[in-house]
């Protein structure tokens, strides 16, 4: 079927109108409910406790013990399951089982806290495209609607761009080594004579990177999560006025 000029003119411009209804109606939604505040005051609101959030992530995390031994949370980045499994077992093998173990943990974790130093620029350039229906629902979602949202929009150029950073990181502090050492010790103790095998198959484990990288993240967005938690729970202890105007309009209930 050929569509004319006209019809599509038409067709357009029916588009333009429904589309500024929708905007109209969400504008009126949110001065209603966020005491009257504008729609750009609120949006910006709401992106600067998302970077607030987001550099109190990647600062909380990049420091020393950031991962391994986080004074707020505990966001260690573990073994791999396949291998916690049987990690008692992995311990006991002679003379470099303990030894393996915990530097490979260590390692993980140190280059997950070097990483973390490259997260706050790559959140914060991501707080870019939000709409004003986001900001509508981030304002009036739960604890953590803010995250969330960071959490569904930029993962996945996140990991594009964080997993480099974590691998170039895992390997300058060995811990690639450390577990390719780990694999080769549990393949040599599967070949001992008259021991019991440890249940892992080796060739089935994740690539270190992709493991700790989305380790690496779910620990960062763990802390965006308190951070926003906070903000929430009493924003007139934040210096950015603009976040007290639009969360605290919340907490008053107008």
């Amino acid at each position: 079927m050929r569509i004319n000029v006209r019809t599509t003119l038409l067709l357009l411009g029916l588009a333009a109108t429904m589309a500024c209804d929708t905007l109209n109606q969400v504008l009126n939604d949110m001065n209603t409910g966020a005491g009257g505040l504008t729609t750009s005051q609120i949006t910006a609101g709401l992106k600067e406790a998302l970077k607030t959030g987001a550099r109190f992530a990647g600062s909380n995390a990049s420091q020393q013990n950031g991962y391994l031994n986080n004074p707020i949370t505990d966001i260690r980045i573990l073994m791999p399951p396949e291998l916690r499994k049987v990690e008692r077992n992995i311990r006991k093998i002679p003379l470099v089982g303990d030894k393996v173990v915990n530097e490979f943990v260590e390692a993980m974790n140190r280059g997950a806290e070097q990483a973390a130093k490259e997260a706050a620029p790559i959140f914060v350039k991501a707080i870019t495209s939000m709409t004003i229906s986001d900001a509508a629902n981030i304002l009036r979602g739960d604890s953590t609607a803010a995250t969330n949202y960071l959490k569904r929009t930029t993962t996945a150029n996140l990991e594009q761009a964080f997993r480099p950073v974590i691998k170039k990181a895992l390997d300058q502090v060995k811990a690639t080594r450390y577990y390719d050492g780990l694999k080769d010790a549990i393949s040599t103790y599967n070949r001992t004579p008259l021991v019991s095998d440890i249940n892992v198959n080796v060739r089935e484990l994740p690539e270190l990177e992709d493991y700790a990288t989305d380790k690496a993240l779910e620990g960062l967005f763990t802390l965006v999560s308190i951070e926003e938690k906070k903000i929430r729970r009493d924003p007139y202890s934040y210096s950015q006025s603009i976040i007290r105007q639009v969360f605290g309009s919340q907490k008053s209930g107008l």
